[in-house]
């Protein structure tokens, strides 16, 4: 066998503290696990684990998301054919997950318990897991709201009634790991169900114009992106097609619905998340994103998966390709794609809905933001 290249050397490595970190955390739980427990495990130094995770915690957010993204779809869970039995199909897939009573205090069912006082324990990471709850709750309305109204004429907005599903499964989480046995899924998922009924007087007010800081500013710009994952529908993104690819920061994720009410039916419409802290925050994303739509594919029918795409740009190169060479947490930039060209950009608050506007024809210039406003 040839002697391993750098690259194929870092990788080695980094599969072997992500084999290592997750055998000690599902032992001693996060808190109790130690790096140099972990280096000791995968046989490397501290010093080799610190080269591919800058700490412990985002050592425990990546062994989260990868054991989320390469989950299997529940067993016996089939796909709803109206809001309610869709809704129940996604709890059913959620609680399918939860740990149960009998299982042991600390093991592989157990491995995110710490997940949510880990996210509260730093104002860096609870403003970014908003917006990620967000985007989630976004992506479940848009699966509602297509079976709702398969034809083209917009449904009734179901954002806030995902909110209210995904409040009530990710309480259960909580409950089922400081009460085992407490939570009783059937009433779970019922409650669910139910909640598709609800009439929260959800609705969409678009951005008015006067408030956009935006300007949209034609282009004539080539667009070769690298290649891409869509994370909704775990496969391939190709994002030359007709559309608006949104550059977002963990900050500025919620932004995206104002594309997706924007644009045409027929237009592509993908958020690229981006980070200034990716080694933590860009598993946290992964994590979240993934949660949500392994229960989502499960749940729902092709046909009725949202338009939107999110891909995870953890190395800035889709936002660089973009014309955004430095990103940040609280960046928003979109970009119209015609025919293969960047044929219009945005930036900053509001950038969304204007290249979603120039996507329809209609631009937005000169408008701006009121003071302590956003999108």
């Amino acid at each position: 066998m040839g002697r391993l290249s750098r690259a194929q050397t870092q990788e080695r490595n980094r599969a072997r503290v992500l084999r290592a970190a997750r055998a000690e955390f599902a032992e001693r739980g996060f808190r109790d696990a130690k790096i140099d427990a972990i280096a000791e495990r995968a046989e490397l130094t501290r010093g080799a684990v610190y080269s591919n995770f800058p700490g412990k915690r985002a050592l425990y957010f990546t062994v989260l998301a990868e054991d989320t993204e390469r989950a299997a779809e529940p067993p016996g869970t089939e796909p709803g054919g109206t809001p309610r039995e869709a809704l129940g199909a996604f709890a059913r897939a959620w609680v399918a997950r939860l740990p149960l009573a009998s299982d042991q205090q600390h093991g592989a069912a157990r491995l995110g318990v710490d997940l949510l006082p880990e996210v509260l324990a730093d104002e860096r990471t609870r403003l970014p897991f908003t917006q990620l709850m967000k985007l989630d709750a976004l992506l479940l309305g848009l699966a509602l709201e297509r079976l709702r109204s398969p034809a083209p004429a917009p449904a009734p907005r179901m954002v806030r009634v995902a909110e209210a599903a995904l409040t009530t499964l990710h309480g259960a989480s909580q409950l089922a790991a400081a009460a085992p046995g407490f939570v009783e899924p059937f009433d779970v998922v019922r409650a669910c169900e139910r909640l598709a009924d609800l009439d929260l007087g959800d609705g969409w007010p678009p951005p008015h114009t006067a408030h956009i800081r935006a300007q949209t500013r034609s282009a004539d710009e080539p667009w070769s992106p690298p290649p891409a994952v869509d994370a909704v529908r775990g496969g391939p993104a190709s994002l030359t097609g007709d559309g608006v690819v949104a550059v977002l920061g963990l900050h500025r994720i919620s932004a995206v619905e104002e594309a997706v009410r924007a644009a045409p039916p027929e237009a592509d419409v993908t958020a690229v998340l981006v980070t200034g802290t990716p080694g933590e925050l860009a598993p946290l994303a992964r994590l979240a994103v993934a949660e949500a739509v392994g229960c989502l594919r499960a749940a729902f029918p092709r046909s009725a998966w949202p338009r939107l795409r999110v891909v995870h740009d953890g190395s800035g190169t889709i936002a660089a390709a973009a014309g955004v060479p430095a990103v940040s947490d609280a960046t928003e930039t979109a970009v119209r794609v015609s025919g293969g060209r960047i044929t219009a950009r945005a930036d900053g608050y509001g950038a969304c809905h204007a290249a979603a506007l120039a996507e329809r024809g209609t631009g937005v210039s000169g408008a701006r933001w009121p003071s302590g406003g956003g999108a």
